[in-house]
């Protein structure tokens, strides 16, 4: 049995950042110190901050002793960052760098009077804080339908785990409609790498593992993908759900993993499809 691990499996730059910060900050042992939201999309990652007490709620008003905030890697809405400063909680920013160049340009293209369209899963915390830059409401689409009727200016944005080819597909909609279209290709570079590896290596083995949290919206990406190409594939979020039938047949299996997932998770994975190989 031959296993194969893509190269890109595991934390992208922006969640290794957000991670780093938030363990850094657990070493000091200080008390009151809350994420908003979970800091990545990742549940036994967010467990061990738990542990070392970084405990992650929705609501700034379901504690008192709120000392400081940790902001996820999604980013917030601009109204929420408002009342926290308002509040005068210490804010540690751990948005990605990347989410926060999109705001940027969400901004950007509301003040100069473009009609915004964002590119991305609506109820994904990543879009709901792009939309907060937008001053008239945006248009959010995930692709799957077709656009409203559009004004002569347009501008896209796009969240940054979605793929080229809905971009492009969103965009030949667009064209069709407005006289004017400025776009700024926000995708992560990570994003599309960790999607062409994968494609590579589902095309090669007779079973796929796409490892990472159930809420993640790159890595449901990646299973996705990977059952497109009609190869066996399961997305699992640790190597307790790995079952023997899934692999008694397979002479290849592929490995790949969201930008959430620690490499001691994946590292997890390899160990016991090797172990129930024999």
């Amino acid at each position: 049995m031959e296993i194969m691990t893509a190269k890109t499996a595991g934390f992208c730059f922006g969640v290794k950042r957000a991670i780093d910060i938030a363990f850094q900050i657990a070493k000091g042992k200080r008390k009151g110190i809350y994420t908003l939201g979970p800091i990545i999309h990742n549940p036994q990652v967010v467990d061990k901050l738990k542990e070392k007490g970084i405990i992650p709620i929705e609501n700034i008003k379901a504690k008192k002793d709120i000392q400081a905030l940790i902001i996820r890697t999604h980013g917030i809405p601009l109204k929420l960052s408002k009342e926290i400063s308002i509040k005068g909680y210490e804010i540690i920013d751990a948005t990605c760098p990347f989410v926060k160049k999109a705001q940027y340009y969400a901004k950007l293209l509301s003040e100069e009077g473009y009609q915004v369209i964002i590119l991305g899963e609506k109820n994904h915390p990543e879009v709901k804080s792009l939309m907060s830059y937008v001053i008239d409401n945006a248009i959010v689409t995930n692709g799957k339908l077709p656009l409203p009727k559009l004004r002569s200016r347009v501008g896209i944005v796009v969240q940054t785990t979605q793929t080229l080819d809905v971009l492009k597909k969103v965009l030949s909609e667009a064209i069709v409609h407005a006289k004017e279209i400025k776009v700024y290709n926000t995708i992560c570079n990570s994003t599309a790498l960790r999607l062409k590896e994968t494609e590579n290596m589902a095309n090669k083995v007779d079973v796929m593992f796409v490892v990472g949290g159930k809420n993640s919206a790159n890595t449901t990406q990646l299973t996705k993908l990977c059952k497109s190409l009609s190869v066996p594939t399961h997305h699992i979020e640790t190597s307790s759900e790995i079952r023997k039938e899934w692999i008694e047949k397979a002479k290849k299996i592929g490995i790949t993993a969201g930008a959430s997932t620690p490499k001691w998770i994946i590292k997890e994975v390899e160990k016991r499809i090797r172990y129930i190989g024999g």
